[in-house]
């Protein structure tokens, strides 16, 4: 890819020299860097037989504290029950007793950024009022984190940012420097100063420039994640530009075992392939490794040596390995790396000849080199030995390994690393921020999703509860409040092994409107604290106002498998909590209307928003006069720009996330969302975009035209 054509029209405006000094990064920048390999010479690819050495001796550590931290919560949970004698038995001597916790947290971009958020401050003791109004401690009980696409933008902001708090960042978060900034768009950091945004872009097309002049492959998501990692890690030297996804493991609040493991996920797509289903090879990254259970590929490699030329594991120069290939951003890019679904959902003539005509213009044929995904070159699996030999081993056979977002094979939950045997969890909070009905809340589709890969050939040796259909999800209202499944370990023996208990928690409306479109991608002052005030109030049951008993009832779900295992006697008030959130095997499958027009995922039901905004719009306005593709059309581009920008809040940033008032609200016009809403402000965004293109042809308007019909940047 010809990056410095990207910055091609902001060179006639600053007059700003493009050259790409490669030396800039230095050895901590992000191109990566040459290092000697590991002295005992071992393969840097291991088989998926179980939890890597270093994972084991982290947990260690991680019990200690979330044995303590659990006790804790539970002592609280339970404190009005009649009977807690349970306690002592799971807090005694043997620490296999202590139940294992892990928590999930979905995509859907800065909906489920901010929303999944005010979730997991619910859940953190470090929140004001978290304790008395909310799950404060759980958080802190809890030993796995996994995170997908807009779900791993929120728990990679919070783990690589030194363990910080939803707190401490919305305590910060009036300020101009904050963390989780994105009162303006992405693509135009700075707003009406121009020279500023193409200052900001240059810079990271001379970084991820530097990163191709050191001989690796670049893609979309090299920049993707260089922009996303201005809003997630600003206090950082160049936002983070040599902060790696393994550096984690030498922060002392991880190493010591005082946060949880976080656990990002992307799909794999075999080479010369489009599309991504259930059968999709899903990928996991821990501090640790990156790899896959799947026996499409079955193996795990060490992710600090990311780049690192190898063989069957072993690198083809053995005295020179890479470090710095994982950069923190670019592996958070790669979970919620949605370009190719923009390639694969162009079903409309005009919107088709827009993508293809950026592409031929400014990245050089961009879905045909495969520069629309995440690309991982040299392939850390190349000629790995462990792939099942009833799979075809083209994974393996590639020079290059192909990932994309996460969510794009329906699983928009990152549930399969916490459900997986090895890992033990007793339960699983699954916090569901998606976009699946018309009104844009969640369905329940990515909870069948995952129910149903478990009988497919890449669910070989995994087990997930039983779960209804997503019409019973949404009839049932199954999919609007705190619901609990798999209950009942006797009803759970013909799966491969007893799974985990699984809260389901999903985005339903409190205080603010929390179903904003994934199309929305900048938030001011008042907008950023109401969808995280909401989604601390949805993951409380609206700060337990309406249920006072939802605290013992989640303690319930996080001690129910140990007490099933040891035989012992369930607290009375328990019963009544299962009869109160469990699923009780009901279902309701007449067509649900709520999901007329509903996606099973976030990518599809993006490109298709954005195929219909655009549809009829001339693709001349849209890319230029001098765009090669000859389309006539008798449309108009109507000369207003609203919809293209964002006031900045000039309210204070609050402290206060579980007031049950709703002095924080949806006052503007994106408080709401809606099927038709979404598309009339994507066409009005194109629309701006595409007169600014025709008008100034600056870098503004260059990257504003396409990432507006993205709907990403």
């Amino acid at each position: 890819m010809q990056l410095q054509n990207i910055l091609l029209a902001s060179s006639l405006v600053s007059g700003l020299s493009l050259a790409t000094d490669s030396s800039s990064s230095g050895a901590n920048g992000y191109a990566p860097s040459k290092i000697s390999c590991p002295d005992d010479g071992a393969s840097l690819v291991r088989n998926a037989s179980g939890l890597s050495t270093a994972e084991i001796d982290w947990l260690e550590k991680r019990d200690t504290n979330t044995k303590e931290a659990l006790h804790s919560f539970l002592n609280r949970a339970t404190s009005n029950f009649s009977d807690t004698s349970l306690l002592s038995t799971l807090f005694g001597s043997n620490s296999s007793n202590v139940p294992k916790i892990g928590i999930a947290c979905s995509g859907g971009g800065y909906r489920a950024m901010l929303g999944g958020a005010g979730m997991i401050a619910a859940m953190d003791n470090r929140t004001d009022g978290a304790n008395e109004h909310g799950l404060g401690g759980l958080l802190q009980s809890s030993t796995y984190l996994s995170g997908l696409s807009g779900g791993n933008w929120l728990t990679g902001t919070l783990a690589w940012n030194n363990w910080t708090s939803v707190q401490e960042i919305v305590d910060h978060m009036s300020e101009s420097d904050s963390i989780w900034n994105i009162t303006k768009s992405i693509v135009n950091p700075g707003g009406s100063d121009l020279t500023y945004t193409i200052e900001r872009w240059e810079s990271i097309v001379q970084e991820v420039q530097a990163k191709s002049d050191a001989g690796f492959n670049i893609s979309l998501s090299d920049l993707w994640g260089r922009a996303l990692s201005y809003n997630f890690f600003p206090s950082l030297p160049n936002a983070g530009s040599g902060l790696t996804w393994s550096s984690l493991r030498d922060v002392d609040v991880f190493k010591n075992g005082e946060m949880p493991l976080p656990i990002t996920v992307a799909d794999g797509r075999y080479p010369g392939t489009t599309v991504i289903n259930l059968n999709a090879t899903l990928f996991e990254f821990t501090p640790f490794e990156m790899g896959s259970w799947d026996p499409s590929l079955n193996a795990f490699t060490d992710v600090k040596y990311l780049g690192t030329k190898v063989i069957n594991g072993k690198p083809v120069n053995k005295d020179q390995c890479v470090s710095g290939y994982d950069n923190a951003g670019f592996v958070i890019a790669t979970s919620a790396s949605l370009f190719n679904e923009f390639s694969l959902e162009a079903t409309t003539s005009t919107y088709y000849q827009i993508i293809n005509s950026f592409a031929n213009r400014y990245v050089n044929n961009l879905s045909q080199d495969d520069d629309d995904i995440a690309i991982y070159a040299p392939n850390p699996f190349k000629d790995t030995e462990f792939v099942d030999r009833n799979y075809t081993s083209s994974i393996v056979d590639s020079d290059t390994l192909f990932l994309v977002d996460g969510g794009e094979d329906g699983q928009n939950l990152p549930l399969v690393p916490l459900i997986k045997k090895e890992r033990d969890l007793d339960v699983v909070f699954a916090l569901d921020i998606s976009d699946n009905t018309d009104e844009s809340w969640p369905s329940g589709v990515c909870m069948t999703n995952t129910y149903e890969r478990q009988f497919s050939k890449q669910g070989k040796g995994m087990a997930f509860p039983y779960v209804p259909d997503v019409n019973t999800f949404v009839n049932l209202g199954l999919a609007s409040k705190p619901t609990f499944f798999g209950c009942d370990a006797t009803n759970l023996t013909d799966l491969e092994y007893i799974p985990p208990l699984v809260v389901y928690i999903p985005n339903t409306k409190y205080s603010f409107n929390g179903n904003q479109s994934t199309l929305k991608m900048n938030y001011n002052v008042t907008e950023r604290l109401g969808m995280i005030r909401n989604g601390f109030e949805a993951a409380t049951m609206g700060n337990f106002t309406d249920d006072s008993d939802f605290l013992g009832c989640i303690g319930c779900a996080i001690i129910r498998r140990k007490q099933e295992s040891l035989n012992a006697t369930l607290p009375s008030e328990c019963t009544k909590c299962f009869t109160d959130y469990c699923w009780d095997g009901k279902l309701s499958t007449s067509a649900s209307p709520e999901l007329s027009g509903n996606s099973t995922n976030e990518g599809g039901a993006i490109a298709s928003a954005i195929s219909e905004a655009t549809d009829g719009i001339p693709i001349t306005a849209l890319l230029g006069s001098s765009s090669s593709g000859n389309i006539t059309s008798n449309s108009t581009i109507s000369t207003s720009l609203n919809g293209t920008s964002n006031s900045n809040s000039s309210s204070n940033a609050t402290s206060n996330l579980n007031s049950t008032s709703s002095s924080v609200s949806a006052s503007s016009s994106t408080g709401s969302s809606s099927s038709s809403s979404t598309s009339s402000s994507a066409a009005s965004k194109a629309n701006g975009a595409a007169i600014s293109y025709a008008n100034t042809n600056t870098l503004m308007s260059l990257l504003g035209a396409i990432t507006a019909i993205f709907g990403l940047i």
